[in-house]
Order: C-alpha cells, then sequence, then structure tokens
C-alpha cells in the first residue's frame, strides 16, 4: 500500500498571539496555576535568555501531519476553524480502521487518533514510538451492540457461554469494551465463548503491535471468503459482539445488512435504557480512540502536546455551543420543559487525565484481565505527564 494516499487535506497556518509570551499562553492553554507549574516542571526551572532573532525562529510555526477520523469534534480542527498555536497540521481524513493500520504499521503521521487498546498492547510489548493525550473524540456503549441469532437460546448475555462469536478484531478498544462489561457485569468471560475474527492475521491490527490470541481462548480467523455477516446470516456464527456493518472498506469485509434480517436481533432491545444503566452504575460513557503523537516530535517540541490538547478542547466547545444553541429553540418553544435545560450543561465526552482516571484505570485493567498486556499499565506510561492533571 502507498503511504503517501491522501483522501482529503485541509492546511491551517496559526502564531503566537501577537503580544503574548509562551508563558502566558501555557496558561491559558492549561488553565493556569497547578497545570503551568506542571508545564514548568516539563520545561526546567532555568530559562537563558534568549534574543530576538531567537525568539521569532521558535516562535516559526512546526509543521505537522494529522490524520482523524471526521466527527463532530474533530471537525473544526480539519476545516480550520480552530487552530493550535504555532502549529501548522497538514490534516487528512481516513476511515478508523486504516489509520490505525497505517499508524501502527508505518507512523506515518506525527498526529492521530488512535485506538486506546491498540496503543496499550504496543506500549506493553516496548513501543515507545508514541506519546498519548487524554484527547477521547469517539464514545460508545458497545456492548449494548450484540447481535445475537434468534435461534439459539440466547435471551441474556449469560446465555452467550459456549457460543461462537464474531469480532473484525480481537484486540479493538470496542472488543475490549464489550467484554470488559460482560466479565464484570453479567460473569462471563473471554474463555467462555469460541471467538471469530474478521481481519486477517497479516494486515489486523495486531500485527504492527505484537498482539497474540489469549491462552486458553478458543480463537479461529474468519476464512477470506466469508465475513461476520455472512455466517451470522447463514447460521455458522451466534453473534456478534461487535458489529458495524455495512463496511466492506479496508480491512472490514462486513457488508451484510442485518438491520431487518428475521433470524437476527439486538440481544438487548432496549439499548438506550442499557446505557443508561450502566452509566448509572459505574460513571464510564465508554472511551474508544486517544489522540498520538510521535515521541520524537515531543522530544523535539516539549509545548506541542499542551498545543494540540488546547486546540481540540476549544473544537469541541465550539460544537458544544453550537448543539446548546440549537437546542435552544425547542426550550423556547416548550417542546422541551424547561427544567431540562440544564443538563445541557453537561460535558458528555470529557477530555483531561484528571477527569478521565477512573474509566482510563479501568481501560488498563481490563486489557491486564483478558491478557492482552502482560502487566496492568500505568496511565503515566501511555499519556503525556502534563495533561494526566488536566
Amino acid at each position: 500500500m502507498s503511504r503517501n494516499v491522501v483522501k482529503e487535506t485541509t492546511r491551517q497556518r496559526s502564531f503566537f498571539p501577537p503580544g503574548m509570551s509562551r508563558r502566558e499562553w501555557l496558561s491559558r492553554a492549561a488553565g493556569g496555576g497547578a497545570i503551568l507549574a506542571a508545564g514548568t516542571r516539563a520545561r526546567g526551572a532555568a530559562t537563558a535568555p534568549v534574543n530576538s532573532a531567537a525568539r521569532r525562529q521558535a516562535q516559526a510555526p512546526v509543521q505537522l501531519s494529522m490524520c482523524l477520523s471526521n466527527n463532530p469534534r474533530t471537525r473544526p480542527i480539519l476545516d480550520g476553524s480552530i487552530r493550535a498555536g504555532g502549529i501548522e497540521f497538514d490534516a487528512i481524513t481516513l476511515s478508523v480502521p486504516e489509520m490505525f493500520y497505517r499508524q501502527l504499521e508505518f507512523a506515518e503521521f506525527d498526529i492521530s487518533e488512535m485506538s486506546c487498546s491498540s496503543l496499550f498492547i504496543a506500549i506493553g510489548n516496548g513501543d515507545t514510538r508514541f506519546v498519548a493525550l487524554p484527547i477521547f473524540t469517539s464514545r460508545r456503549f458497545y456492548h449494548t451492540g450484540i447481535l445475537v441469532r434468534r435461534d439459539r437460546g440466547i435471551e441474556r448475555p449469560e446465555d452467550l457461554k459456549g457460543k461462537r462469536v464474531g469480532v473484525p478484531e480481537y484486540q479493538q478498544t470496542a472488543a475490549l469494551w464489550v467484554r470488559g462489561v460482560l466479565e464484570h457485569e453479567f460473569g462471563v468471560r473471554a474463555r467462555d465463548m469460541d471467538w471469530h475474527m474478521e481481519r486477517t492475521e497479516e494486515l489486523s491490527h495486531g500485527a504492527a503491535t505484537g498482539f497474540r490470541p489469549p491462552e486458553g481462548v478458543s480463537f479461529q480467523y474468519i476464512p477470506e471468503d466469508k465475513s461476520i455477516g455472512s455466517m451470522l446470516a447463514g447460521g455458522e456464527l451466534d453473534a456478534a459482539l461487535v458489529y458495524f456493518g455495512g463496511g466492506g472498506g479496508f480491512l472490514d469485509r462486513s457488508t451484510v445488512d442485518l438491520t431487518n434480517h428475521p433470524e437476527v436481533r439486538p440481544l438487548f432491545p432496549d439499548a438506550v435504557a442499557e446505557g443508561v444503566r450502566y452509566y448509572r452504575k459505574t460513571g464510564f460513557h465508554p472511551i474508544n480512540h486517544c489522540v498520538v503523537v510521535k515521541r520524537e516530535i515531543v522530544e523535539a517540541n516539549p509545548w506541542v502536546p499542551l498545543r494540540v490538547f488546547e486546540a481540540f478542547v476549544e473544537a469541541k466547545n465550539l460544537v458544544n455551543r453550537q448543539s446548546i444553541d440549537s437546542a435552544a429553540v425547542y426550550f423556547n418553544l416548550g417542546f422541551v420543559p424547561d427544567e431540562y435545560r440544564q443538563a445541557l450543561d453537561a460535558d458528555p465526552y470529557p477530555y483531561g487525565g484528571g477527569t478521565n482516571r477512573n474509566i482510563l484505570e479501568a481501560m488498563t485493567r481490563f486489557s491486564y484481565e483478558q491478557d492482552l498486556t502482560p502487566r496492568m499499565l500505568s496511565l503515566e506510561e501511555v499519556f503525556h505527564p502534563d495533561t494526566m492533571e488536566l
């Protein structure tokens, strides 16, 4: 595959705001106070005098390639509505499987979204190419999307024991979450099921991370002339634990629309109710992607992580404001009771390490419990230390 494929490119240019020093900018970007102190520790306490020529050179924009998925929270970065001071992005969008594959296999982009689960495995196996930022652009209650055959007697999650189940990729974050929820909520462990993986061994994300099927887990690859969709529809699988359907793009072969298939139904008839139940019990809105920066970029430009983080926060806040503005008419016309207006103050996509520590520690625990990583990783091994305080 060519490493120069570009599907969509967006370029943007930005400098320090006029009259604002680096320290002033860092205080604004990181929220001041304790975070500024963290940034100071990262740079070192001593600061040498800088002449004007050196200052101009330091403020020249750094050109960084970037790959993101196209979703509401990344779009303001991609279209240039939000810029990161001191950085000029060469940004493209790709399908999620292709983006992860190219970054894991070739480290093709200076900045990209990344599968949290794949990143944990890579780091656990000694891969130090990337530094993660706690920017979580994708979240979803993945276990509520489990599909089952109607004729296999699967009425409850516990009935999945002993069944043949399909996943696009065993190590993917969605599958990590589904297995974690099944084990901790319903007592169904990975070893209780017979796993069938759609992506080939050579082209899977696991080929780049060093993934091996966990010992004691029944595991096989789906033949290349079949897919999760075709096998579930044809009765060769009992369930699909992760199925997005209609794919057929890079890596994934499932193009069968199972939405109204007479022999296939959701395990959870009311997916929203199950998601709400899980959220109220655990406080977890499951994270899928984070953002990674090449370590060599961070070492050469220690200020880059906070600049990138600040830009993504600003992009998300812009989307939140637009959503609130769009929703206002429904309250003003009485379509939605005014007492629900305060619900819009909540942020369903919080960024930062401090806010998300509990859920991130649960994810690293799931990864260790499921024998994907050789030990339970500390968050400081994964994420840039300054951003863990945000």
